[in-house]
């Protein structure tokens, strides 16, 4: 069935056809589409534009249809063009006449426009709910490792002890800014297009609030023209989306480089590693990688989002259709990627003792050092300097500092005495760390109860 046919004379091509139809893909929001619906006829109901007898027979053969779709009884072919007309049709053959009334007040344009809304709508709370189980994983972890010690980097390169809940602190924080984002996404587009018809409204005396209200948006939107042809939300989303792509990413880099057999930071669960079909030693970070490949994917559908919208004249035009498939393979893959990372994190095992003899051997502890010996009243500057030399003795000897005699600290300066090995301990360059945002346990602490508190709610 189409919803449209009587000015034609020809039926349309078949490559024509197949080109233009969208119910391939669209067919994904029969629900939201269905939903939408029912709003619509309670609403005309409301107004006097359609029988109760009518409505209730509309809503009786609609929920029908999403029961037997739900179920698996009923198929949806690619005989109609898009999700819109499948229905319709259908429910014009269950209960007659009165389906044909189903479209009064109404067009495809602001239609797809709730409809892809609705759905937004609905996989921004997964989304949600799933970043939302990636946050507390890490702060399960963040708890745990409140004293396994770490180098920290710059430029890659060992810089300062860290603990490994601070490392993973940092992560907490890009998802929790992601999750800021999803609500603010939310939030912002939750106002409903139908009743804007096809781009200037509509001459019967429609209720758009009490529409919006029934399909619990905040509001109708304010401009019809805007209404069917908006789809900032959608491009919002992709953005986001490709932040957290881009999150994972590089969180699945470090894993990466941690699960190496340089590094040996993390030992990978044999349930989410994969082995080589020619070297048997083999086992492999591929979910990692292939979490850190996906972010491409995303990346694209935001940058093919744009291209699409940049020169559409108002209002609908058929290139709106690009904005489905774009969307839904971006949502599912981010939500794929977010629930194996988080199975991927939970199950591996992170080397403590691996990790603290790498910050050791990194002289990590070396700007602690200098600290040292400006509390004895040497200047920061001669202070850098002597460490320099101490390092380079150390890189000499194959040593740490941590492992210098004290006479060989004092070959270089004086001023060095026994209390240097208490300053210069992971433990002391960590814990004496204490101010907000810091990787010190006490200030690690303050900053979990507050991330818990936010999880609560």
């Amino acid at each position: 069935m189409k919803l449209w046919g009587g000015r034609f004379t020809k039926e349309t091509n078949q490559l024509v056809h197949n080109f233009n139809e969208s119910i391939s893909f669209d067919q994904k929001f029969y629900k939201q589409d269905i939903a939408g619906s029912i709003a619509h006829v309670t609403m005309l109901a409301k107004q006097g534009i359609l029988s109760e007898k009518d409505k209730d027979a509309i809503i009786e053969g609609l929920e029908g249809i999403r029961r037997d779709l739900d179920s698996g009884a009923l198929t949806i072919t690619t005989e109609s063009e898009d999700i819109h007309s499948f229905v319709e049709a259908e429910l014009i053959s269950r209960i007659g006449e009165a389906g044909k009334r189903l479209h009064t007040g109404r067009s495809r344009n602001d239609q797809v426009a709730l409809d892809m809304r609705l759905y937004v709508r609905d996989e921004i709370d997964e989304l949600d709910t799933l970043v939302k189980g990636l946050l507390t994983e890490l702060l399960s972890l963040m708890e745990e490792h409140l004293h396994t010690y770490m180098p920290g980097f710059t430029h890659l390169q060992k810089a300062q002890p860290v603990t490994l809940s601070h490392h993973l602190g940092a992560y907490y924080e890009m998802f929790r800014r992601d999750r800021s984002r999803l609500s603010d996404i939310r939030r912002r587009m939750n106002y409903c297009p139908l009743g804007s018809g096809a781009l200037a409204g509509t001459t019967y005396p429609l209720d758009r609030d009490y529409t919006a209200s029934l399909l619990g948006f905040d509001g109708p939107t304010l401009n019809s023209m805007d209404s069917v042809s908006d789809r900032d939300y959608v491009i919002e989303l992709l953005a986001a989306l490709s932040m957290i792509s881009m999150h994972l990413g590089r969180f699945s880099e470090e894993i990466i480089i941690w699960n190496s057999n340089e590094y040996q930071f993390v030992e990978m669960d044999d349930s989410y590693s994969t082995g080589s079909s020619i070297m048997p030693q083999k086992k492999n970070p591929d979910i990692a990688e292939l979490i850190r490949g996906k972010s491409g994917r995303v990346y694209g559908a935001l940058m093919s989002m744009l291209t699409v919208m940049k020169g559409i004249p108002l209002a609908y035009d058929k290139d709106l259709q690009e904005d489905k498939e774009l969307t839904f393979d971006a949502i599912d893959t981010v939500k794929g990627c977010l629930l194996l990372f988080t199975g991927m994190i939970s199950t591996m095992t992170f080397r403590k003792d691996v990790m603290e003899e790498s910050a050791k051997k990194g002289f990590t502890n070396a700007t602690d050092a200098a600290d040292y010996l400006v509390n004895h009243g040497v200047p920061f500057r001669d202070a850098h300097g002597i460490i320099g030399q101490l390092v380079l003795l150390c890189i000499e000897k194959k040593k740490a500092l941590d492992d210098l005699s004290l006479e060989e600290f004092r070959s270089v300066c004086p001023v060095f005495d026994q209390d240097i090995y208490d300053a210069i301990s992971m433990k002391t360059c960590v814990e004496k760390r204490v101010t907000t945002g810091a990787p010190g346990a006490e200030a690690m602490k303050r900053v979990i109860e507050i991330y818990k508190k936010e999880l609560a709610q």
